[in-house]
């Protein structure tokens, strides 16, 4: 709202409590409230007005001939009162909506923080999975071939031990312990 569009200052229905009346201080509500004046107290207001003003005075006689009476009516007050009321409930709302309308936006175009580093994550640990999966597979192939290369070796070894007429070499391995006979 623009500072010319703005209502004067004055108390004013309260937009959060509509059982109280707010003071606007001509650009935004204040935190001063109060209860809504009484038929007395409007009556004594009124009176206070009337009595300030003398008859022979032209401004006076002007507005009591266009108006009828000095001031506004009690009626047109409310009325006043009553339209200052739906014009703010119409502002809030209109403000919930656009708000809500900025905050749903909002929400639809950032991703959370969570789901983009879980993503990382995921993507992470499935790399060290398939990472760790083919090290094993490496593994298992070396210990297919390194077995079969070690029992090739060790008949080779066995085979060289023996010559080929049956009888067997000696390699020099002395017995630890000799048995009596």
């Amino acid at each position: 709202m623009r500072k010319v569009d703005a209502p004067p200052e004055g108390w004013y229905p309260d937009p959060q409590s509509r059982t109280k009346l707010r003071w606007w201080d001509g650009l935004d509500w204040t935190d001063i409230r109060r209860a809504p004046p009484s038929t007395a107290e409007l009556d004594a207001a009124e009176a206070q007005v009337l009595s300030n003003f003398r008859p022979g005075d032209e401004l006076v006689s002007a507005s009591r001939q266009a108006a009828g009476e000095l001031g506004y009516r009690r009626q047109d007050a409310q009325e006043i009162i009553a339209e200052v009321r739906n014009v703010a409930r119409a502002e809030v709302d209109r403000a919930a909506q656009e708000f809500s309308q900025r905050a749903t936006t909002a929400a639809r175009s950032f991703t959370p923080l969570v789901s983009e580093y879980t993503n990382r994550v995921v993507r992470w640990v499935k790399l060290a999975i398939g990472f760790a999966f083919v090290l094993f597979a490496l593994w298992l192939a070396f210990q297919i071939i390194a077995q079969q290369s070690m029992f090739e070796w060790i008949g080779d070894r066995i085979d060289n031990l023996s010559d080929e007429n049956g009888a067997t070499v000696s390699i020099g391995v002395r017995p630890l312990l000799k048995l009596p006979a």
